[in-house]
Order: C-alpha cells, then sequence, then structure tokens
C-alpha cells in the first residue's frame, strides 16, 4: 500500500483528507501520463478517460475536479454518470479507454469517498502507475527520464473535452442480461440496493429476465447511501425476505462490486457460501479449472472443510480482491473472493460485481431446482468474532511485542480447533482482530483479551 491508496484505492472523508485538489491533480496526471504513452508509441489523437460515480453528495464535486485535471492535460473524460464499480472496469476494457476512474468509498458512510483506478484491462491499476500518481501528489515527479516539477497544461486544440457516455452503462445492463441463462419466471426476488450505484440498474437486469422484483433502499439522496441498507446492513433483507415470502434476496454494497444473499428462510448467505456453493457447481460440470478456489485469509474454517469434502482445492490470499484476481490471473483460476461478498468470476469480469453474482447464485438455483438454503447444505460455518480497532498507528500496534504474544498465548489455546487473525486494514485507520472457534462465546473471550491489550498500550483512539 502507498501513502495515498490502499488495497481499493484513495479513500477519506472528502474534503479533509480527500479534497477536490487531490482529486484534480490525480485527474492532471492521468490524463498528462496516458496522453503521452499516446504520442510515444506513435498514436495520435488524445487519451481516452472513463469515469463513474456513486451516489454520495461529494462524488459530483470529485467528478468534475478530475475532468477538470484531465482535459486540463489533453485527454477527453467520458461520463458513465451514477454507475457501479464493474461497470466502469467493463466499459474501460470492452471499449477501448486507456484507464477507468471510479469514484466510491464503497460500503463506508456517506461522508467518506475514494478514487479508484482502474487500467485499460479493466483491472486494478498497476502498482508502478499508482507510485507514480502519488509521487506527483508529493510534487516529486519523475518519469519518461526526467524530473517534472509541474505537468504541462494542454494549450489550443490540444485541451480535452467532456463526452456524456451513458450509453456505455447501457451496454454493460445489456451484457449482464445476456449471461442470464434461465428465465427468472415465477421468482419472487428481493433487491437491496443500498442506496447506491445498484439503484438504477439491477432492477431492470431482473425485470429484463422475468423475475417479480421486489426492492427496497434505492431512493439515493445523497446521504443515505448504505445507512442501515445494504450487505453491510443486511439485517435489514432479512426481514424483507421473511416478511414477503420471497424465494431469495440479494444486497449490494455502495459502489455494487459486492453482494450478500438471504435465502429463503432468512438466513445470511456470505461471500464464502457462494464460493462453497458456485465452486460445488462447476465442479460437477467440470467446470472448476485448475480445480482450486480462491479464497483469503479471512474466510471460514467450514468453507475449507467443506472443500476438502468434494475434493476441491483452495488458495489463500491477503485480504482484498485485488489478491485475489492477482492469483487467479497467475495461476489460471476461474473463481475467486471473499466473505464480504466480492466474488470474482474471470470467465466474465476482471473485478467483483455485486449484480453478476447475484445472477450466478439464481443460476444454481434454477439449474439445480433447489432452493438457496438446500444448496447452502453441506457447509457449516463456524461462529466468527471481528472487531476492529481504531488505532493511531497500525504498523506500531500490529508489531508491539505484548500485543503479539497476546495473540500467540490466544492461538496457542486454540491449537487445531479454531485460529485468530489480527491485520490491519487496507482502507481504514484500524486494526481488526478475528478469531473463529467452534463456540462463539471462545470467540468473544479471546478478542476482548487482543483488544484489551492492545488498548491497554495506548494505540487505540
Amino acid at each position: 500500500m502507498g501513502k495515498y491508496f490502499g488495497t481499493d484505492g484513495f479513500r477519506g472523508e472528502a474534503n479533509c483528507n480527500l479534497t477536490s485538489d487531490h482529486a484534480y491533480k490525480v485527474g492532471r496526471f492521468l490524463g498528462w501520463y496516458y496522453t503521452q504513452l499516446r504520442r510515444r508509441s506513435g498514436q495520435d489523437g488524445p487519451a481516452r478517460v472513463v469515469i463513474g460515480k456513486d451516489t454520495r453528495r461529494s462524488s459530483y464535486m470529485f467528478e468534475y475536479s478530475l475532468v477538470g485535471g484531465l482535459v486540463a492535460s489533453g485527454a477527453d473524460a467520458y461520463l458513465l454518470h451514477v454507475t457501479t464499480t464493474p461497470s466502469v472496469a467493463y466499459v474501460a476494457r470492452t471499449e477501448g479507454f486507456e484507464c477507468g476512474i471510479m469514484i466510491s468509498a464503497s460500503h463506508n458512510p456517506y461522508y467518506d469517498n475514494g478514487i479508484k483506478l482502474i487500467n485499460g484491462f479493466g483491472e486494478k491499476m498497476d502498482e508502478g502507475v499508482i507510485a507514480l500518481v502519488e509521487a506527483y501528489l508529493d510534487g516529486h515527479l519523475e518519469a519518461f527520464g526526467r524530473t517534472w516539477e509541474e505537468l504541462p497544461l494542454a494549450k489550443r486544440d490540444q485541451i480535452g473535452r467532456t463526452v456524456d457516455h451513458v450509453a456505455g452503462r447501457n451496454r454493460y445492463i445489456g451484457y449482464l442480461i445476456s449471461l442470464g441463462l434461465y428465465s427468472f419466471k415465477g421468482m419472487r426476488v428481493g433487491l437491496d440496493c443500498a442506496n447506491g450505484s445498484s439503484w438504477n440498474i439491477a432492477k431492470s437486469v431482473f425485470d429484463a429476465l422475468g423475475a417479480k422484483t421486489y426492492v427496497i433502499n434505492a431512493e439515493p439522496d445523497g446521504y443515505n447511501i448504505n445507512a442501515n441498507a445494504g450487505s453491510t446492513h443486511i439485517e435489514v433483507l432479512q426481514k424483507f425476505v421473511v416478511d414477503n415470502h420471497l424465494d431469495v434476496g440479494f444486497a449490494f454494497d455502495g459502489d455494487a462490486d459486492r453482494c450478500l444473499c438471504v435465502d429463503e428462510l432468512g438466513n445470511v448467505v456470505t461471500g464464502d457460501h457462494i464460493l462453497y456453493i458456485y465452486g460445488k457447481y462447476m465442479k460437477e460440470r467440470g467446470k472448476l479449472v485448475m480445480n482450486t478456489v480462491v479464497t483469503t485469509v479471512m474466510s471460514n474454517f467450514g468453507l475449507y472443510k467443506a472443500f476438502d469434502e468434494l475434493g476441491i482445492e483452495y488458495a489463500k490470499t491477503a485480504v482484498g480482491d485485488k489478491y485475489v484476481y492477482e492469483y487467479m490471473m497467475t495461476n489460471g483460476c476461474r473463481l475467486g473472493g471473499e466473505q464480504s461478498g466480492h466474488i470474482i468470476f474471470s470467465k466474465y469480469a476482471s473485478t467483483g460485481d455485486g449484480i453478476l453474482t447475484s445472477l450466478k447464485i439464481m443460476e444454481v438455483m434454477l439449474a439445480k431446482k433447489k432452493t438457496l438454503s438446500q444448496l447452502c447444505e453441506g457447509f457449516t460455518f463456524y461462529p466468527q468474532v471481528l472487531q476492529n480497532v481504531r488505532v493511531q498507528d497500525k504498523p506500531a500496534a500490529q508489531s508491539d511485542p505484548d500485543v503479539q504474544k497476546a495473540v500467540a498465548d490466544v492461538a496457542a489455546k486454540l491449537g487445531d480447533s479454531g485460529r485468530i487473525l489480527v491485520r490491519e486494514s487496507g482502507t481504514e485507520p484500524v486494526i481488526r482482530v478475528m478469531v473463529e472457534a467452534p463456540e462463539k462465546e471462545t470467540c468473544e473471550e479471546y478478542v476482548s483479551y487482543v483488544v484489551n491489550v492492545i488498548r491497554s498500550k495506548g494505540h487505540a483512539v
């Protein structure tokens, strides 16, 4: 991780540690850098950058600032307007853009925002380019064999333009619809759009495929994104599914790159459940390339036990869909993801896509003629307790000898019956303490023990 960009972009509170000046400079650099690359490779015309945003009030401010920087450097900015992160990745990948930008803080509250950079292949931006962006933000850029105190401004006919590109978002919607292998006719489906990016996309897709669609939290006002809504407040959808006797429910986060599910009984179906259901489905059909599902270190013990029973191998990466995708690409795997609901189907997308995930779960339900609760049979979820501790200095808290001793003590007591994981968040100033064990009470006891040591050493704020 860099100084500004974490595992999921440059994120912070709007106009505090992430400002419109930052956005303008990011735009200035990207517009200049990709225009330079085009010229050096003998290509005419300006660089083309596609931009999407979520429903936060500040997203408009950041959009305009990014556009100002891009066109000032000579690039053309194509606006998808309010859309999902995976749609930006899709459009960047399929329409020949130099790169894409998504303005979103994902599952964070409305007052936060973020800038996610996507390369021309629809993937998270290369670390080398991120490093150059950060260097420019800090005023000491070295690129193309020289040092740049400031970047040149485009002049006259070299100044870029802004293009309304809602057609790109519509093509993405059409792509999702094309992936529906079965009619959803007769299926009663609940969608929780988190008052975010999926509010004007998800229902259109499910309606087109024939579902009887019931939607909640699809009235964004700039402030209510993720507020008691979406995948971070799955209890709202649980009640909605049960009260309305629905067959299944899907909850998205603010930028719709993740999805959690609710079965017909009101039970939560996590990203680990989704990996189990679709991994098993792929293996049964001989489609699980490399016979491997890619997980992160946060995946549940129960998932690995279930995979062992099925003869499915698994890999474990660092937390972050970025790392999951990198492993998948390096090793030729087709399915991977996180417990939080970032699921990557590499045959169809280059990033986690919540709406695509919901379509794939519908596919399994209809193909096997089973309810979602039946598809989850064979996977026993271990109790898991996770607590976030806001700290002044993440590395200092993590490396404190007393904290490390407390973690080692818990690991020794758990033995082979569970595990403890203490890690730094890639997007927030917090340390995450997680324990898995056969009983929830044990998890709570050991998490509290470690958290109390972190606090007693003065690391917490």
